[in-house]
Protein backbone atom coordinates (compact mmCIF):
# COMPACT_ATOMS: atom_id res chain seq x y z
CA UNK A 1 0.00 0.00 0.00
CA UNK A 2 1.15 3.79 -0.12
CA UNK A 3 -0.05 6.58 1.30
CA UNK A 4 -1.19 9.79 0.15
CA UNK A 5 -0.03 13.02 2.10
CA UNK A 6 -1.75 16.09 1.92
CA UNK A 7 -3.56 19.22 3.80
CA UNK A 8 -6.61 16.91 3.80
CA UNK A 9 -7.78 16.92 7.51
CA UNK A 10 -7.77 18.92 11.10
CA UNK A 11 -7.98 16.62 14.40
CA UNK A 12 -11.69 18.12 14.71
CA UNK A 13 -12.66 16.03 11.46
CA UNK A 14 -13.45 19.42 9.21
CA UNK A 15 -13.62 20.19 5.24
CA UNK A 16 -10.57 17.88 3.96
CA UNK A 17 -9.54 18.94 0.53
CA UNK A 18 -9.25 17.45 -2.49
CA UNK A 19 -6.77 17.64 -5.74
CA UNK A 20 -7.11 21.16 -8.00
CA UNK A 21 -8.53 20.03 -11.22
CA UNK A 22 -9.17 22.67 -14.15
CA UNK A 23 -10.75 26.07 -14.01
CA UNK A 24 -13.95 26.27 -14.40
CA UNK A 25 -15.35 27.34 -18.13
CA UNK A 26 -18.98 29.35 -18.57
CA UNK A 27 -20.72 28.10 -21.99
CA UNK A 28 -18.13 30.50 -23.86
CA UNK A 29 -14.85 28.74 -22.70
CA UNK A 30 -14.82 32.25 -20.63
CA UNK A 31 -12.25 31.63 -17.40
CA UNK A 32 -14.39 31.54 -14.04
CA UNK A 33 -12.29 34.33 -11.96
CA UNK A 34 -11.90 32.14 -8.40
CA UNK A 35 -13.34 29.24 -9.44
CA UNK A 36 -11.63 25.62 -10.25
CA UNK A 37 -13.20 22.28 -10.89
CA UNK A 38 -12.66 19.40 -8.04
CA UNK A 39 -13.33 15.36 -8.51
CA UNK A 40 -16.43 14.11 -6.46
CA UNK A 41 -13.87 10.80 -5.90
CA UNK A 42 -11.19 9.27 -7.27
CA UNK A 43 -13.94 6.67 -8.71
CA UNK A 44 -15.62 10.10 -11.12
CA UNK A 45 -14.34 11.28 -13.93
CA UNK A 46 -16.61 14.26 -14.05
CA UNK A 47 -15.89 17.04 -12.08
CA UNK A 48 -18.37 18.82 -9.11
CA UNK A 49 -20.16 22.28 -9.23
CA UNK A 50 -22.48 24.14 -6.90
CA UNK A 51 -25.73 24.35 -8.79
CA UNK A 52 -26.23 28.03 -8.73
CA UNK A 53 -26.35 30.56 -11.34
CA UNK A 54 -23.23 33.22 -11.80
CA UNK A 55 -22.88 36.80 -13.07
CA UNK A 56 -21.12 39.64 -12.70
CA UNK A 57 -22.61 42.17 -15.63
CA UNK A 58 -21.54 39.35 -18.21
CA UNK A 59 -23.91 36.99 -20.40
CA UNK A 60 -25.70 34.41 -18.12
CA UNK A 61 -23.20 31.23 -18.12
CA UNK A 62 -25.19 28.13 -19.10
CA UNK A 63 -22.68 25.96 -18.60
CA UNK A 64 -20.85 26.50 -15.74
CA UNK A 65 -18.54 23.29 -14.91
CA UNK A 66 -16.92 23.26 -11.33
CA UNK A 67 -17.08 24.19 -7.61
CA UNK A 68 -19.03 27.75 -7.73
CA UNK A 69 -20.09 29.56 -4.98
CA UNK A 70 -22.91 31.80 -5.70
CA UNK A 71 -26.22 31.39 -7.54
CA UNK A 72 -26.11 34.73 -9.54
CA UNK A 73 -27.95 35.23 -12.88
CA UNK A 74 -27.51 39.55 -12.89
CA UNK A 75 -26.45 41.84 -15.32
CA UNK A 76 -25.59 41.90 -19.27
CA UNK A 77 -27.79 39.39 -20.66
CA UNK A 78 -28.58 37.79 -17.67
CA UNK A 79 -31.12 40.35 -17.71
CA UNK A 80 -33.17 38.21 -20.03
CA UNK A 81 -33.48 35.24 -17.65
CA UNK A 82 -34.62 37.88 -14.93
CA UNK A 83 -37.17 38.48 -17.03
CA UNK A 84 -38.50 34.99 -17.85
CA UNK A 85 -38.17 34.60 -13.90
CA UNK A 86 -39.94 37.86 -13.39
CA UNK A 87 -42.78 36.89 -15.49
CA UNK A 88 -43.34 33.65 -13.49
CA UNK A 89 -46.49 36.11 -11.64
CA UNK A 90 -48.17 32.70 -13.55
CA UNK A 91 -46.08 30.65 -11.82
CA UNK A 92 -47.86 30.44 -8.82
CA UNK A 93 -51.33 30.45 -10.84
CA UNK A 94 -50.16 27.41 -12.94
CA UNK A 95 -49.08 25.61 -9.70
CA UNK A 96 -52.52 26.29 -7.91
CA UNK A 97 -54.29 25.02 -11.64
CA UNK A 98 -52.01 22.57 -11.67
CA UNK A 99 -53.18 21.06 -8.31
CA UNK A 100 -56.79 21.23 -9.19
CA UNK A 101 -56.32 18.70 -11.78
CA UNK A 102 -54.35 16.29 -9.51
CA UNK A 103 -57.07 16.36 -7.37
CA UNK A 104 -59.57 15.26 -10.30
CA UNK A 105 -57.70 13.23 -13.04
CA UNK A 106 -57.67 9.70 -12.54
CA UNK A 107 -54.24 9.68 -15.36
CA UNK A 108 -51.84 11.44 -13.09
CA UNK A 109 -48.49 10.38 -12.78
CA UNK A 110 -46.13 10.02 -9.28
CA UNK A 111 -44.64 13.50 -11.07
CA UNK A 112 -47.18 15.50 -11.06
CA UNK A 113 -48.84 14.32 -7.63
CA UNK A 114 -45.33 14.81 -6.21
CA UNK A 115 -44.29 18.18 -7.81
CA UNK A 116 -48.33 19.64 -7.29
CA UNK A 117 -47.66 18.62 -3.65
CA UNK A 118 -44.17 20.22 -3.25
CA UNK A 119 -43.96 22.81 -5.59
CA UNK A 120 -45.62 25.66 -2.53
CA UNK A 121 -42.93 24.90 0.05
CA UNK A 122 -40.32 25.97 -2.97
CA UNK A 123 -39.50 29.32 -3.57
CA UNK A 124 -36.42 31.56 -5.51
CA UNK A 125 -33.81 33.18 -3.52
CA UNK A 126 -31.98 36.45 -4.83
CA UNK A 127 -28.90 37.41 -3.46
CA UNK A 128 -27.02 40.78 -3.99
CA UNK A 129 -23.36 40.75 -2.63
CA UNK A 130 -20.41 43.22 -3.10
CA UNK A 131 -19.28 41.39 -6.29
CA UNK A 132 -22.61 40.09 -8.06
CA UNK A 133 -25.98 39.56 -7.81
CA UNK A 134 -28.05 36.62 -8.55
CA UNK A 135 -30.52 33.84 -7.68
CA UNK A 136 -30.94 30.31 -5.96
CA UNK A 137 -33.37 28.31 -4.35
CA UNK A 138 -34.97 27.36 -0.84
CA UNK A 139 -37.98 25.07 0.62
CA UNK A 140 -40.05 26.71 3.17
CA UNK A 141 -39.72 25.86 6.90
CA UNK A 142 -42.51 27.22 8.47
CA UNK A 143 -45.51 29.33 8.06
CA UNK A 144 -43.95 32.06 9.53
CA UNK A 145 -41.31 32.07 7.23
CA UNK A 146 -37.88 30.51 7.82
CA UNK A 147 -36.27 29.18 4.95
CA UNK A 148 -33.80 26.41 3.98
CA UNK A 149 -31.13 26.96 1.59
CA UNK A 150 -27.78 26.43 0.76
CA UNK A 151 -25.03 28.33 2.33
CA UNK A 152 -23.22 28.85 -1.35
CA UNK A 153 -26.10 30.91 -2.49
CA UNK A 154 -26.40 33.30 0.40
CA UNK A 155 -22.59 33.79 -0.22
CA UNK A 156 -22.84 33.66 -3.47
CA UNK A 157 -22.35 37.85 -4.09
CA UNK A 158 -19.78 37.88 -2.11
CA UNK A 159 -21.71 38.33 0.95
CA UNK A 160 -23.12 41.55 3.03
CA UNK A 161 -25.42 42.61 0.55
CA UNK A 162 -29.29 42.22 -0.01
CA UNK A 163 -31.23 38.92 0.11
CA UNK A 164 -35.24 38.45 -1.28
CA UNK A 165 -36.91 35.82 -1.39
CA UNK A 166 -40.07 34.79 -3.96
CA UNK A 167 -42.84 32.64 -2.75
CA UNK A 168 -44.63 30.50 -5.03
CA UNK A 169 -47.97 33.48 -5.13
CA UNK A 170 -45.10 36.08 -6.59
CA UNK A 171 -45.02 37.82 -3.59
CA UNK A 172 -41.48 39.42 -3.37
CA UNK A 173 -40.41 39.07 0.47
CA UNK A 174 -36.90 40.96 2.40
CA UNK A 175 -34.97 38.15 4.13
CA UNK A 176 -32.71 38.05 6.75
CA UNK A 177 -29.73 35.41 7.04
CA UNK A 178 -31.08 33.07 10.36
CA UNK A 179 -27.41 31.04 10.85
CA UNK A 180 -25.16 28.77 8.64
CA UNK A 181 -23.65 25.93 8.59
CA UNK A 182 -20.90 26.01 5.91
CA UNK A 183 -19.25 22.54 6.22
CA UNK A 184 -22.85 21.06 5.38
CA UNK A 185 -23.53 24.06 2.76
CA UNK A 186 -27.05 24.96 4.66
CA UNK A 187 -28.18 28.16 5.74
CA UNK A 188 -31.56 29.09 7.43
CA UNK A 189 -33.55 32.56 6.26
CA UNK A 190 -35.93 34.08 7.77
CA UNK A 191 -38.94 35.87 6.15
CA UNK A 192 -40.27 39.60 6.64
CA UNK A 193 -43.79 39.29 6.66
CA UNK A 194 -44.46 35.84 5.75
CA UNK A 195 -47.44 34.46 7.70
CA UNK A 196 -49.09 32.04 5.53
CA UNK A 197 -46.12 29.70 4.08
CA UNK A 198 -46.98 26.14 3.27
CA UNK A 199 -43.84 24.12 5.22
CA UNK A 200 -42.51 21.55 3.23
CA UNK A 201 -42.77 17.75 4.73
CA UNK A 202 -39.73 15.74 5.35
CA UNK A 203 -39.13 12.47 4.45
CA UNK A 204 -36.47 10.11 6.30
CA UNK A 205 -33.73 9.77 4.34
CA UNK A 206 -32.31 6.67 5.56
CA UNK A 207 -34.97 5.17 3.84
CA UNK A 208 -34.38 6.31 0.32
CA UNK A 209 -33.13 3.69 -2.00
CA UNK A 210 -31.36 3.44 -5.46
CA UNK A 211 -33.94 3.43 -8.43
CA UNK A 212 -36.23 5.27 -5.97
CA UNK A 213 -38.49 8.46 -7.84
CA UNK A 214 -36.82 11.48 -7.59
CA UNK A 215 -38.21 14.96 -8.75
CA UNK A 216 -36.44 17.97 -8.26
CA UNK A 217 -37.68 21.27 -8.15
CA UNK A 218 -36.20 24.81 -8.35
CA UNK A 219 -34.98 27.59 -10.19
CA UNK A 220 -32.48 26.61 -12.59
CA UNK A 221 -31.10 29.84 -14.58
CA UNK A 222 -33.47 31.82 -12.79
CA UNK A 223 -36.94 29.91 -14.10
CA UNK A 224 -38.92 29.43 -11.12
CA UNK A 225 -41.17 26.08 -10.12
CA UNK A 226 -39.09 24.45 -12.51
CA UNK A 227 -39.64 20.26 -12.10
CA UNK A 228 -37.95 17.83 -13.71
CA UNK A 229 -37.40 13.58 -12.89
CA UNK A 230 -35.40 10.78 -12.34
CA UNK A 231 -34.01 8.67 -9.94
CA UNK A 232 -31.92 8.15 -7.00
CA UNK A 233 -28.28 7.00 -8.60
CA UNK A 234 -26.42 6.11 -5.56
CA UNK A 235 -26.31 6.87 -2.11
CA UNK A 236 -23.25 7.54 0.29
CA UNK A 237 -21.46 10.08 -2.78
CA UNK A 238 -18.97 12.12 -0.78
CA UNK A 239 -19.15 15.81 -2.73
CA UNK A 240 -17.63 18.71 -2.03
CA UNK A 241 -19.51 21.91 -3.36
CA UNK A 242 -17.58 24.47 -1.79
CA UNK A 243 -14.07 23.66 -3.70
CA UNK A 244 -10.39 23.54 -2.24
CA UNK A 245 -11.06 25.87 0.75
CA UNK A 246 -9.87 24.02 3.97
CA UNK A 247 -13.26 24.82 5.43
CA UNK A 248 -15.02 23.52 2.34
CA UNK A 249 -18.44 21.71 2.93
CA UNK A 250 -18.06 17.64 2.79
CA UNK A 251 -21.51 15.96 2.28
CA UNK A 252 -22.35 12.40 2.34
CA UNK A 253 -24.95 12.92 -0.85
CA UNK A 254 -27.88 11.32 -2.30
CA UNK A 255 -26.87 11.10 -6.38
CA UNK A 256 -30.02 11.86 -8.42
CA UNK A 257 -30.34 11.61 -12.51
CA UNK A 258 -32.57 14.67 -12.19
CA UNK A 259 -31.94 16.85 -14.19
CA UNK A 260 -30.18 19.87 -11.89
CA UNK A 261 -28.93 23.12 -13.25
CA UNK A 262 -27.48 26.14 -12.24
CA UNK A 263 -29.71 28.03 -10.26
CA UNK A 264 -31.44 24.58 -8.16
CA UNK A 265 -28.83 25.18 -5.55
CA UNK A 266 -31.15 25.17 -2.59
CA UNK A 267 -34.24 23.37 -3.61
CA UNK A 268 -36.17 20.74 -3.14
CA UNK A 269 -35.27 16.96 -4.10
CA UNK A 270 -38.26 15.02 -3.21
CA UNK A 271 -40.37 11.57 -3.63
CA UNK A 272 -43.15 10.27 -4.74
CA UNK A 273 -44.93 11.57 -2.41
CA UNK A 274 -43.69 15.09 -2.60
CA UNK A 275 -41.92 15.09 0.54
CA UNK A 276 -38.15 16.49 1.00
CA UNK A 277 -35.40 13.39 0.92
CA UNK A 278 -32.78 15.74 -0.19
CA UNK A 279 -31.83 19.10 -0.45
CA UNK A 280 -30.13 20.09 -3.93
CA UNK A 281 -26.34 21.44 -3.97
CA UNK A 282 -24.08 20.14 -6.66
CA UNK A 283 -23.84 19.28 -10.12
CA UNK A 284 -21.14 16.92 -11.80
CA UNK A 285 -20.32 18.45 -15.31
CA UNK A 286 -17.62 17.11 -18.17
CA UNK A 287 -14.64 19.64 -18.29
CA UNK A 288 -14.28 21.05 -21.61
CA UNK A 289 -11.87 19.47 -23.77
CA UNK A 290 -9.24 20.87 -26.57
CA UNK A 291 -10.50 23.19 -28.88
CA UNK A 292 -14.30 22.94 -27.15
CA UNK A 293 -15.59 25.87 -26.58
CA UNK A 294 -17.00 25.16 -22.30
CA UNK A 295 -18.59 21.85 -20.57
CA UNK A 296 -21.26 19.90 -21.54
CA UNK A 297 -24.01 21.01 -18.80
CA UNK A 298 -26.05 19.03 -16.93
CA UNK A 299 -25.08 15.05 -17.64
CA UNK A 300 -27.57 13.23 -15.19
CA UNK A 301 -24.82 13.43 -12.05
CA UNK A 302 -26.29 15.78 -9.78
CA UNK A 303 -26.07 15.34 -5.81
CA UNK A 304 -28.57 16.56 -2.53
CA UNK A 305 -27.86 17.09 0.98
CA UNK A 306 -30.12 14.24 2.41
CA UNK A 307 -32.88 15.34 4.27
CA UNK A 308 -31.92 14.06 8.11
CA UNK A 309 -28.90 15.90 7.98
CA UNK A 310 -30.84 18.82 6.10
CA UNK A 311 -33.32 19.04 8.85
CA UNK A 312 -31.33 18.16 11.91
CA UNK A 313 -29.57 21.53 10.75
CA UNK A 314 -32.30 23.85 9.76
CA UNK A 315 -34.09 22.96 13.47
CA UNK A 316 -30.77 24.12 15.16
CA UNK A 317 -30.53 26.44 13.51
CA UNK A 318 -33.79 28.11 14.06
CA UNK A 319 -33.84 27.59 17.59
CA UNK A 320 -30.12 28.63 18.13
CA UNK A 321 -29.18 30.80 15.67
CA UNK A 322 -26.28 28.47 15.07
CA UNK A 323 -25.85 24.19 14.42
CA UNK A 324 -22.94 21.69 15.28
CA UNK A 325 -21.76 19.14 13.51
CA UNK A 326 -20.29 15.35 14.61
CA UNK A 327 -16.31 15.11 15.09
CA UNK A 328 -14.27 11.70 15.43
CA UNK A 329 -11.36 13.75 16.86
CA UNK A 330 -8.55 12.23 14.25
CA UNK A 331 -6.21 13.71 10.77
CA UNK A 332 -6.79 11.57 7.92
CA UNK A 333 -4.68 10.24 5.07
CA UNK A 334 -5.95 8.64 2.42
CA UNK A 335 -4.07 4.91 1.65
CA UNK A 336 -3.66 3.61 -1.78
CA UNK A 337 -3.39 0.30 -3.29
CA UNK A 338 -1.79 1.36 -6.69
CA UNK A 339 -4.26 3.83 -8.15
CA UNK A 340 -7.13 2.62 -5.85
CA UNK A 341 -8.05 4.27 -2.79
CA UNK A 342 -8.38 1.63 0.37
CA UNK A 343 -9.12 3.76 3.63
CA UNK A 344 -8.51 6.34 5.51
CA UNK A 345 -5.13 6.21 7.48
CA UNK A 346 -4.83 8.02 10.88
CA UNK A 347 -2.26 9.95 10.99
CA UNK A 348 -3.31 12.18 14.77
CA UNK A 349 -5.95 11.00 16.84
CA UNK A 350 -6.56 13.85 19.20
CA UNK A 351 -5.89 13.44 22.69
CA UNK A 352 -9.60 13.72 24.87
CA UNK A 353 -11.49 12.95 21.71
CA UNK A 354 -13.96 10.26 20.93
CA UNK A 355 -11.53 8.73 18.82
CA UNK A 356 -8.95 8.60 21.75
CA UNK A 357 -10.05 5.39 23.61
CA UNK A 358 -10.17 2.77 21.09
CA UNK A 359 -7.97 4.33 18.22
CA UNK A 360 -4.67 5.03 17.62
CA UNK A 361 -2.46 6.56 14.89
CA UNK A 362 -1.89 3.86 11.74
CA UNK A 363 -4.78 2.44 11.89
CA UNK A 364 -6.76 2.22 8.76
CA UNK A 365 -10.99 3.14 8.84
CA UNK A 366 -12.56 1.19 5.64
CA UNK A 367 -15.82 1.34 7.03
CA UNK A 368 -18.22 3.90 9.23
CA UNK A 369 -21.77 1.55 10.10
CA UNK A 370 -22.49 -0.07 6.71
CA UNK A 371 -21.01 2.68 4.51
CA UNK A 372 -18.05 1.89 2.65
CA UNK A 373 -14.65 4.16 3.83
CA UNK A 374 -12.01 4.58 0.46
CA UNK A 375 -10.79 8.03 1.24
CA UNK A 376 -9.95 10.47 4.01
CA UNK A 377 -12.83 12.53 2.52
CA UNK A 378 -14.84 9.42 2.79
CA UNK A 379 -14.32 9.10 6.62
CA UNK A 380 -15.20 13.03 7.20
CA UNK A 381 -18.48 12.72 5.07
CA UNK A 382 -19.71 9.79 7.35
CA UNK A 383 -19.07 11.21 10.77
CA UNK A 384 -20.63 14.55 9.30
CA UNK A 385 -23.68 12.50 8.21
CA UNK A 386 -24.44 11.94 12.01
CA UNK A 387 -25.08 13.54 15.24
CA UNK A 388 -23.06 14.63 17.97
CA UNK A 389 -23.91 12.32 20.30
CA UNK A 390 -24.96 8.98 17.86
CA UNK A 391 -23.23 5.99 18.16
CA UNK A 392 -21.31 4.54 15.38
CA UNK A 393 -19.00 1.53 14.85
CA UNK A 394 -15.47 1.46 12.66
CA UNK A 395 -14.68 -0.84 10.85
CA UNK A 396 -10.53 -0.59 11.17
CA UNK A 397 -7.54 -2.36 9.66
CA UNK A 398 -5.15 -2.97 12.31
CA UNK A 399 -2.32 -3.86 10.86
CA UNK A 400 -3.36 -7.39 8.81
CA UNK A 401 -6.29 -7.44 11.95
CA UNK A 402 -9.81 -6.05 10.74
CA UNK A 403 -11.94 -5.58 13.82
CA UNK A 404 -14.50 -3.32 14.51
CA UNK A 405 -14.73 -0.12 17.76
CA UNK A 406 -17.98 1.46 18.44
CA UNK A 407 -17.69 5.12 19.09
CA UNK A 408 -19.62 8.08 20.51
CA UNK A 409 -19.43 11.21 18.66
CA UNK A 410 -18.28 14.51 19.89
CA UNK A 411 -19.62 17.67 19.07
CA UNK A 412 -17.37 20.71 16.78
CA UNK A 413 -18.31 23.73 18.66
CA UNK A 414 -17.30 21.87 22.34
Amino acid sequence: MTEHRGPIGDPHGHAWRGTDGPEALDALGRHQPGTHAHPVTPTLTGTVGAADNRSTGRPLRMGLVGLLAGALVGGGAGAGVMALSASDGGSASSATARADVIETSRATTDVAAASATAAPSVVTVYVTGRTGSGSGSGVVLTEDGFVLTNNHVIDGGGGGGQVQVRTVDGTLHDATVVGTEPSLDLAVLRLEGADSLTPATFADSDEVVVGDLAVAIGAPLGLSQTVTDGIISATHRTVSPGGDDADAAVIDALQTDAAINPGNSGGALVDHSGAVIGINTAIASVPAGPGQAGSGGNIGVGFAIPSNTAHRIATEIMRDGTASTAVLGVRATTVTDGQVATGARLVEVQPGSPAAADLRPGDVVTAVGDRQVATSTDLTAAVRRAAPGDSVVLTVLRGAESSEHEVVLGRADV
